[in-house]
């Protein structure tokens, strides 16, 4: 190869990156608009959740208990209402994603059997903010539970032993606040990596043949590897640039922690945009319009890459056919080691698989891009 007819294809890609505004936007722009939306839009957790009470004791230990709710930052309790089906319809009209509702006995039972009941009616219109409100109620409810029946003991000198013979010590590792935002933003790195890098890489061929400059492009000395080296170095110049600055928002802006290494998040990257580019690279060459290859490289990368990589659906949840399938994704091995340079500080013999796999996938698709392209005008 000659690398000074690369260097002038390469410097020829950048002025027409330079020129063409929708180029440009998807290059600088894009990336930054993608982390910040799914970095404050995607997210897991749930925070002040809206409640209603219907009290029909109205007794210091329900006012007890409703103060935990108070305190607790993932409850909001907006209104107390003095009947059922006011509740209801405050649930019907999304006022409020849980309802709680006292019995009118519920000191009596708590004095006399030490074990009360409160009903929680739950909005599952979306099932994952239920099983989360659900959740926190329980442990809510599970704490003044504890507090009560420590109360009832000390009252009767018995040892709060009695009350808890067993506890669990319990530590979470690499994400210790079980923050969603820690694990959706790294992978969000792998989804605009595969979104700007399959848009403009299958822009470069098609370019060439809606413009009129495909005669002038063949008729240079330079060979089919030349020019797809030269045509996609920008590219991959620009992903590494892209990659900096989201994990720079990442760190800097959600305060997501990054306890790796940065070159190997940059090797990691490199390896990621050669599939992505080479992808995009047979995308263009086959299809000589830029509006269809911009489909079909989506289509290819950035939809296995948002559903099948583990970026928004735990793989090891899902049913075993799909589960298999995902091997063949090569964004699930990107998305893993995002993961774990971010949130974990693996090494290389920690990401040891995901990178073999990568660069597995770097040299057939290498291989198949180089053989794409001949200079002809057929």
């Amino acid at each position: 190869m000659n690398w000074r007819r690369i260097m002038a294809i390469a410097r020829k890609e950048f002025i027409q990156i330079r020129r063409d505004p929708h180029s440009f936007l998807i290059a600088v722009l894009l990336p930054l608009f993608q982390i910040l939306l799914l970095g404050y839009g995607a997210r897991l957790d749930a925070d002040h959740i809206p409640v209603y009470v219907y009290d029909q004791e109205g007794s210091q230990d329900s006012q007890a208990l409703l103060k935990h709710f108070q305190a607790s930052r993932y409850f909001d309790v907006i209104k107390a209402v003095d009947n059922y089906p006011e509740l209801v319809r405050a649930i019907d009209a999304d006022r409020c994603k849980l309802g709680l509702v006292i019995p009118w006995d519920f000191s009596r039972r708590l004095a006399d059997a030490h074990h009360s009941e409160v009903q929680a009616l739950l909005d599952g219109t979306d099932d994952n903010s239920a099983q989360l409100a659900l959740g926190y109620a329980q442990a809510v409810i599970g704490a003044y539970s504890n507090e009560v029946q420590l109360k009832w003991f000390a009252a009767r000198g018995l040892s709060q032993q009695t009350v808890a013979p067993l506890s669990v010590d319990y530590r979470t590792w690499f994400n210790e606040e079980l923050e969603s935002k820690n694990f959706i933003i790294p992978g969000t790195v792998a989804l605009v990596m595969a979104l700007m890098g399959a848009l403009l890489s299958s822009l470069t061929i098609a370019r060439e043949w809606e413009r009129g400059t495909m005669e002038q492009l063949i008729a240079t000395p330079a060979t089919a590897m030349e020019i797809m080296v030269g045509k996609l170095f920008p590219y991959l110049v620009i992903g590494l640039s892209d990659a900096a600055l989201c994990t720079a928002f990442a760190v800097g802006w959600f305060n997501v922690p990054f306890r790796g290494n940065a070159g190997m998040l940059m090797f990691t990257t490199t390896l990621f945009l050669v599939v992505i580019l080479g992808i995009g690279y047979m995308i263009s060459v086959a299809t000589k319009s830029q509006i269809g290859a911009s489909q079909y490289a989506l289509l290819v990368t950035l939809l296995p890459t948002s559903m099948l990589s583990g970026f928004a659906f735990p793989i090891d949840q899902m049913p075993a056919p799909i589960r298999a399938v995902t091997y063949l994704v090569y964004s699930r091995y990107y998305v893993s080691a995002l993961k774990g340079i971010f949130l974990a500080g693996s090494g290389l013999e920690d990401l040891a698989p995901q990178i073999g796999a990568m660069i597995v996938y770097a040299v057939v698709i290498a291989v198949f891009a180089t053989r794409a392209f001949r200079k002809s005008l057929q």
